[in-house]
C-alpha cells in the first residue's frame, strides 16, 4: 500500500509539471519511462534469495548443489539477472532453472522460482574458507561460505595409519591403506610391491584378492595389503615399498616389517637311529643332537626325559643357555636300566624344550639277557648231562 501510495504522489506531481509546461507525445514517453522507473523502486528490497544451507564444507575436488528459491514479495512482477560473483577464478559453476542453464528469472508477485547451482571446487585448492554472493538484480544478494576442510593436490595419495608391523616369521603382516584419486579423471591403478625375495605380498580390495583398482575422480579406495616372510627369515627389520600406477599419476608408500624370528629345533641323533640295546641294570651313553631349525635365537633349554619305573636317565649338560639359528649342539644321555628289568622292549621319551619350542622323540630300549645268565645256564645244563652220566655209569653194572 505504501508504495502504491508513492507511486501515486509521483504520478500527480507529474501531471501537475506537465500541464505547466509540456504538452503532446513527448510527455507520455517520459511518463512511461518514469512508471517503470518507479516499479522498479516497489520491488526493490522485497525480492528474497533463500537457500537452507549458507555455510558448507568439503573436501578438495567435490561439487556443490545449492537449491535457491527467488522470492518475489511484490506487488509487480520481477525481471531480474542473476549472477554469482566473488567465485575464485579456478572454481566453476553452473546455474540452472527448469532444467536449463539460465542467467536472469521472471517471477510473478507473490511467487518463487527455484534455481539450481552447482559449484565445483578444484583439487588445487589452499585450505580455508571461501565467501561468494548470488544476486538477483540490483538489490537482492544472498552470501554463500564454501570452508575446504584440507589442502587440495592434483595427485594420487595411498596412505595407512600404520606402516610398522611386528611378529615372528610365521606371522602374516596385515596393513590397511587408503588410496585416493585427487585427479579430474577416472584412473585405473596398478598395484605393486618390491618386497625382498621371498617375500609375498597380496592386495585386496573389498575382501578379494586383487592387482589393480579403478577409482572415479576424487573418491578413495581401502586396501589390505597382506605380507608374508619366508619360513627361514632371519629376524630382523625389513621394508617394502608400494606403489599404485597409472600412465598419468602415481603414488607410493613404505610399508616396515620387524621380523622377531621363529622358534624351531629338532632333536635326534647323528645317524637318525632311535634305538638300542642294553642288559638290564647296565648303562649305556647315547648321542644326541639339538639343532636350532628357526630364525631365532633359542635359549635356556632344558633337556627332560620319561623313562620306565626305576630307570634313569642323566643328561651331560643338562641345560643349554643358548643356540643360535642353524647351529646344533651336542648332548649325550646316560640310560641306566633297572636290575630287574625282563627282557624285552623298553620307550624312553626324551625332549628339549624351551618355553618357545619343544622337541621331542621316543627312543626304543631292547633289553638283554645278562651275559653270566648264559654262563649259569651252561653250567647248569653240564651239571645235568654230568650227573646222568655219573648215574649211568654206577648203576649201569649192576
Amino acid at each position: 500500500m505504501q508504495c502504491q501510495n508513492y507511486f501515486k504522489k509521483i504520478m500527480e506531481e507529474f501531471f501537475m509539471s506537465l500541464q505547466k509546461r509540456f504538452a503532446g507525445f513527448k510527455s507520455f514517453i517520459l511518463l512511461g519511462m518514469l512508471s517503470l522507473s518507479a516499479m522498479q523502486v516497489c520491488a526493490s528490497g522485497q525480492i528474497i534469495l533463500y537457500t537452507p544451507y549458507t555455510k558448507i564444507s568439503v573436501s578438495p575436488g567435490e561439487s556443490i548443489e545449492y537449491s535457491i528459491d527467488v522470492i518475489n514479495k511484490s506487488d509487480n512482477v520481477f525481471i531480474g539477472d542473476v549472477r554469482v560473483v566473488g567465485l575464485p577464478r579456478t572454481w566453476n559453476y553452473t546455474l540452472k532453472g527448469g532444467g536449463y542453464t539460465v542467467s536472469s528469472v521472471a517471477v510473478l508477485p507473490d511467487d518463487k522460482k527455484t534455481l539450481s547451482l552447482r559449484v565445483e571446487v578444484p583439487f588445487q585448492v589452499n585450505k580455508g574458507a571461501y565467501t561468494f554472493r548470488v544476486n538477483a538484480g540490483d538489490s537482492a544478494s544472498l552470501a554463500l561460505t564454501v570452508h575446504v576442510t584440507e589442502m587440495g593436490s592434483s595427485e594420487t595419495e595411498f596412505t595407512t595409519d600404520q606402516p610398522n608391523m611386528q611378529g615372528n616369521a610365521n606371522a602374516t603382516f596385515t596393513y590397511r591403506a587408503t588410496l585416493k584419486n585427487r585427479t579430474a579423471e577416472k584412473q585405473l591403478y596398478a598395484l605393486m610391491a618390491n618386497a625382498p625375495r621371498g617375500w609375498t605380498v597380496t592386495f585386496k580390495a573389498d575382501y578379494n584378492p586383487v592387482t589393480s583398482v579403478e577409482l572415479e575422480p576424487n573418491t578413495t579406495k581401502e586396501i589390505t595389503i597382506e605380507v608374508k616372510p619366508p619360513k627361514e627369515v632371519r629376524a630382523g627389520t625389513y621394508k617394502i615399498p608400494i606403489r599404485a600406477v597409472t600412465g598419468s599419476t602415481s603414488a607410493s608408500m613404505e610399508l616396515e616389517a620387524v621380523v622377531t624370528g621363529n622358534y624351531e629345533m629338532s632333536l635326534t641323533t647323528p645317524t637318525g637311529l632311535l634305538s638300542t640295546k642294553i642288559t638290564a641294570g647296565g648303562k649305556q651313553k647315547i648321542r644326541l643332537v639339538v639343532r636350532n631349525t628357526g630364525s631365532a635365537d633359542l635359549t635356556d633349554i632344558e633337556m627332560k626325559s620319561t623313562a620306565p619305573s626305576k630307570w634313569q636317565v642323566i643328561f651331560e649338560p643338562e641345560k643349554i643357555d643358548k643356540l643360535a639359528p642353524g647351529n646344533e649342539t651336542t648332548v649325550y644321555a646316560t640310560i641306566e636300566a633297572d636290575k630287574k628289568a625282563i627282557p624285552g622292549d623298553y620307550v624312553i621319551n626324551m625332549k628339549a624344550r624351551t618355553p618357545e619350542a619343544t622337541s621331542q622323540i621316543s627312543f626304543r630300549v631292547m633289553v638283554k639277557t645278562p651275559m653270566i645268565w648264559g654262563w649259569v645256564g651252561v653250567l647248569v645244563i653240564l651239571a645235568a648231562v654230568g650227573g646222568v652220566v655219573y648215574l649211568f655209569r654206577k648203576f649201569g653194572r649192576r
